[in-house]
């Protein structure tokens, strides 16, 4: 079975392409910061696991993903390999996103951004959780 369960915070905006053809889809690339469980000394305390996302799952990271959110997924991982420009092979290897969701509050993830920029927290108001954005009805894949 490959199966694989992440949470971190994004990197990066995600990148975002469609393919051609006559029914175009959304591909979402983005790099998940993963932290360590433990860190030995002069190790890095997080990996950086690059993830790709198809269809309304992309669609869905380009419309409500940013940089610093912290988001959970499952998936499969997948490896491949290509040879570049100077002719030298090299392998990849990715996790290929079925699903993903918030892992943080909207209040939760701008007062971590906020602190990582080292700015004055902002006042909250309400009840700690996000707002569903207008016409996410649609996209969801439950009614």
């Amino acid at each position: 079975m490959n199966k694989t369960i992440l949470m971190g915070r994004l990197t990066r905006d995600p990148e975002v392409r469609y393919s051609s053809g006559d029914n175009p889809t959304a591909i979402a690339r983005y790099t998940l910061a993963v932290d360590r469980r433990y860190q030995r000394e002069g190790e890095p305390s997080a990996d950086f696991i690059p993830c790709v996302t198809f269809g309304k799952v992309a669609e869905f990271a380009e419309k409500y993903f940013r940089k610093g959110t912290k988001v959970t997924l499952s998936g499969r991982i997948a490896t491949g390999k290509y040879t570049n420009k100077e002719g030298q092979t090299v392998y990849t290897t990715e996790v290929i996103v079925e699903e993903q969701e918030f892992a943080e509050s909207k209040a939760t993830s701008e007062r971590s951004q906020q602190a990582d920029n080292n700015s004055p927290m902002p006042a909250t108001a309400g009840d700690g959780f996000m707002n569903i954005p207008d016409g996410i009805d649609e996209e969801l894949p439950f009614n």
